[in-house]
Order: C-alpha cells, then structure tokens, then sequence
C-alpha cells in the first residue's frame, strides 16, 4: 500500500510553468520550487508505524503459576520504522527544466517533476514557438546590447519613423521566412509544405539557427518602442542581437531594456505561478488544470475528426444517389 507522501507525489509529476522575475538565476528558481516540493510531501500525515510481537515481563513480577514464566506477549512499534529514525521519505526530487532564461530575462520558465520530464522531452522535439515581449530604446549601443553593458556608442534617432521601423521588419520577416523554408525537411514543392505552412506547422526538426517566425512593433515612442517576436530554436542573447541590428538598419543604435517571454508552447502568462505561489499545492492545482486542458483539446479534436468524417460520408452517399438518380432518368429516355 502506497504511503500518503507517495501518493501526493505521483499526482505531482507532469509539468507546469512559472514565471521566473527579472534578475533571478533560473537554477535558483528550480532549486526554491524543489525545496518546497519537498517540504510538502514529506509534511503530509505518516502511516501508523508497523508492530511486532515481543515477549515482555509481567508488571505485577509474579511467576505464572503453571509454567513459572514471567513473561506475556505483547505487539509493540517497530521504533526503527520511525520518521525520526528513518528521516524524510524523499530525499530528492528531480525537478527538470525547459527552455532556459538567462538572468535578466523574465516570463514563463517551464518546469516539469518525475516522470512529466518525459513528457518535456516529448513536447520540445515538436515545432513549438515562443513569444517574447521586447522593450528597446534608440539611441545607445552596449557591448552586450543590454542597457547595463557598458556603452560604445551614441547617436541621435530623430530621422527614426514608423514607416521605417515597418519595412526593416518586413526586411527580417522575408528573411527568416526564407531560413524556415531552407531548413524545413519537407519539399517545398509538394502538397505536404503547403498543409504544414497552412497549419503554422512548417519549420525545421531538431535544432537549427534561430530563426523569427513573426515580428511587429507593437509600441512606438522614439526612443521607446516594443517588439512583439515569435521564434524558434532562439536565445534570449540573440534577441537582443536582433534588436541591435535592427538600429544599425535604421542608420542609429539601439539597447534593449527587457526581455519577457509571454509564451511557451501551450504554456502562457496566465498558468505561469509567481513567486508566492511556488508550493506544492499550487504546483499540484497547475499540473492537474494542465492534464484537464490535454485532455479536453484531445476529445474536441475527436469530435472534430468524427464531424469530419460524417460529413464527408453524407456527401458520398449524396453523390451516389444523384448517380443513381442520373441513370434512372437515363434508362426511362432510352426506353421511351
């Protein structure tokens, strides 16, 4: 029979996300979430320790009358089972990470625990993009593009306007469009592409250069603006990277102020937990609401195939009734 601390930990494997705040190892994040999983199933009420049949002495140390014994059997707790004896029922729990974010990033951080790093492993082999919120300012160039770094140059961003902005994007969209079709496996020619780019589902297997699946500006307020960037296969380095080439094409400089992931895969800002939510309960409620929404995304996709496959069925037999009706009228013709 399961014990209490192992029942809670089987319905906590699967994944879930939080948001990691900026200025925050994600090592620490990890760590912070693993010790509070542990504190919690291992504070979750102990089964009875197990008995054992002792021979102890009588109280009254009187010798029986019919054997002389001064003994009785007795069951007593196994003392060696003890929770004080034995310590902690887990030791360690393997908390496994997804896509990474550095230091002064922030956004939704994926985490998975036990078994659920399977299914991490399993999700992240598929095209899934992520989408980031990027704040930029013209005007400055650092050495690592981060408004921290240290600064190698300053120019002046008055020429700067949205029109401009709008075709250095379309410049980069046409670009990354043409590195997401050379590093597709499929042809470009078949029918197979054409569904896949359809569905949004064309993009390389396994690792590739990073590469933009969609750009706009969403904020524009020289020297302020804000990119709106889905991606794959990116860092958050190479972000900032883009940010700074894209104020060296407006014939300027540019920083970048933040980075924030919004989305990840399925994962988006609304399931990420903050900080004061990282406990096993909370933990527990997100993984539970994450299998939920599989699971209801699975039976609507059946529901969807079934309506499908009626629906085809229906026009099948329409047309072989209207077959059967085209050589009804074509025999009564030929015998009148």
């Amino acid at each position: 029979m399961r014990s209490p601390a192992v029942r809670m930990f089987r319905s906590l494997e699967g994944l879930f996300c939080v948001y990691k705040p900026a200025g925050v190892h994600w090592k620490l994040v990890r760590d912070t979430i693993e010790t509070n999983l542990l504190k919690g199933v291992n504070a979750t009420s102990a089964q009875p320790l197990p008995h054992e049949v002792r021979f102890l002495s009588n109280p009254n140390n009187k010798p029986e009358a019919a054997g002389g014994l001064a003994l009785r059997a007795a069951a007593v707790p196994v003392l060696s089972k003890h929770p004080l004896v034995t310590g902690p029922e887990f030791q360690h729990m393997k908390v496994g990470v997804g896509h990474l974010l550095d230091a002064s990033s922030s956004g939704v951080l994926v985490l998975a625990v036990g078994n659920g790093n399977r299914t991490l492993n399993d999700l992240y082999r598929t095209r899934t993009t992520r989408e980031y919120t990027v704040e930029c300012e013209f005007g400055t160039a650092t050495h690592d593009f981060t408004q921290m770094g240290r600064v190698v140059e300053r120019s002046t961003y008055e020429h700067i306007t949205l029109d401009k902005m709008e075709r250095v994007i379309s410049m980069l969209e046409g670009a990354n469009q043409k590195a997401l079709r050379m590093y597709s496996s499929v042809d470009m020619s078949s029918q197979e592409a054409y569904e896949l780019a359809v569905k949004g589902l064309l993009g390389p297997d396994g690792k590739s250069v990073p590469i933009l699946t969609g750009l706009r500006c969403i904020h524009f307020q020289p020297p302020n603006f804000t990119l709106e960037v889905q991606c794959l296969n990116e860092t958050q380095k190479y972000l900032r990277k883009v940010v700074h080439e894209m104020g060296l094409e407006l014939r300027s400089t540019a920083v970048c102020k933040g980075v924030r992931r919004t989305r990840d895969g399925p994962f988006t800002l609304q399931d990420a937990l903050t900080r004061h939510h990282w406990t096993s309960a909370d933990v527990m409620q997100a993984i539970q609401q994450y299998r939920s929404k599989k699971r209801s995304k699975k039976g609507s996709r059946t529901l969807t195939d079934k309506a499908m496959l009626q629906t085809s069925e229906e026009t099948l037999t329409v047309s072989q009734e209207s077959e059967a009706d085209k050589e009804t009228a074509i025999a009564e013709v030929q015998c009148s």
